[in-house]
């Protein structure tokens, strides 16, 4: 196939999947070009929508019973194929999973911990742990719990659950995990190079989304670097600065200090995945996607993959978005050509959440105008 378009957006979240926002997307183009070749390609990051990505890609879904972030038992479902597994943290430990209000100091990664066992036990040997949508920060202490490591106080009694009890850590005791994991490989596919710790880090930059007030975003920083400060003397782990170790809570620091996780960027990983190379090559225009394309959509979100590898193949790129706050020159820059936004139709940041679908049918439209009318000289529209 050439000359066609393929749609390759992340979901719109808290409105639309990955899949709904490609289907209203060749909706709208097919209203302007009815012939067109359209390949529906819906990605993502490490965050939610990886495993559905990961179906999609030929992967049988499986699911299991694994302890919610709150302690409440949630079903989540992991991806496998031969020996891979591919883990989805916000199945298990995300912000959905929550039963009610948010609980930023005591919420566990333990369920992302028992879907690894579950995977282990099935004979994978290929871990890929999917981070993003986490509720929340403990530095994957609850994730490693599940897996076998004590973290005990100085009194030698086990931590309950949560980033704050980490302020108390002592001692850690890794158990026989490494013997484990001796014949695996664990790749983290995060969609964030933050650090552990600092202004940039897990607690300071991600706490806040998961309900955490300025206080407490301060007992979690200190929980981290507890942490760190244990891992580093018990283990000899020096992690806390890797791009990714704030991932997720602090989830990517424990996949790299407890299961001796590389990372790679989610959105690398779940492309390739994808065969995205292949399925771009002699495509006249890509178009990606996410609900915000803002500062941190630079640090490794999906549409900012796609772009780069659309480029890689001499693809122009167009992405849609919820809202924009990016500049055109940031844009440029992520190998964007333009951006279209929701906001740039209607004004009212609830109707655009409601009428999410239509919304980006226009803007469809207005990308197939713009972009592959033959006669028509590209300009982008919105930047």
């Amino acid at each position: 196939m050439r000359g066609h378009v393929v749609i390759a957006p992340d979901k719109f979240k808290g409105s639309l999947t990955a899949g709904e926002v490609a289907r209203h997307v060749a909706a709208g183009l097919r209203r302007v070009r009815p012939d067109l070749p359209i390949v529906a390609l819906p990605v993502a990051d490490g965050g939610d929508g990886t495993v559905d990505a990961a179906v999609a890609a030929g992967f049988a879904r499986l699911q299991t019973s694994v302890t919610g972030p709150t302690g409440e038992p949630v079903t989540a479902c992991y991806a496998v194929r031969d020996t891979t597994a591919v883990i989805e943290l916000a199945e298990a430990s995300g912000l959905r999973r929550l039963p009610g209000e948010p609980a930023p100091l005591t919420a566990t990664s333990r369920g992302t911990g028992e879907l690894i066992d579950a995977a282990l036990r099935g004979g994978a040997r290929r871990i890929v742990l999917g981070l993003g949508g986490s509720a929340s920060t403990d530095g994957g202490a609850g994730m490693a719990a599940a897996l076998g490591v004590r973290f005990l106080d100085a009194e030698g009694r086990e931590l309950s659950p949560g980033g704050a009890a980490l302020r108390s850590l002592a001692t850690i005791d890794v158990g026989d995990l490494p013997r484990r994991l001796r014949d695996v490989e664990v790749i983290v596919a995060s969609d964030v190079d933050n650090p552990l710790l600092g202004p940039e880090g897990a607690a300071a930059i991600f706490a806040p989304q998961k309900g955490a007030s300025p206080a407490q975003v301060r007992t979690l920083e200190n929980g981290l670097a507890r942490l760190e400060a244990v891992a580093r003397r018990d283990l000899g782990a020096y992690a806390a600065k890797r791009a990714g170790a704030g991932a997720a809570g602090g989830v990517g620091f424990g996949a790299m200090v407890f299961l001796n996780a590389t990372v790679r960027p989610g959105i690398g990983y779940l492309l390739d995945l994808l065969d995205f190379a292949g399925q771009a090559a002699g495509a006249r225009l890509v178009i990606t996607g996410e609900g915000s394309l803002d500062r941190q959509s630079l640090r490794g979100k999906a549409p900012i993959g796609v772009a780069r590898a659309a480029a890689r193949e001499g693809v122009p790129a167009v992405a849609v978005a919820g809202r924009r706050t990016l500049t055109g020159e940031q844009l440029r820059k992520a190998r964007l050509q333009s951006a279209y936004a929701l906001t740039d139709l209607e004004s009212d940041p609830e109707r655009c959440m409601a009428e999410a679908g239509p919304l980006l049918e226009r803007l469809a439209e207005e990308i197939g105008r713009t972009w592959l009318d033959d006669s028509a000289d590209p300009r982008g529209g919105a930047v």
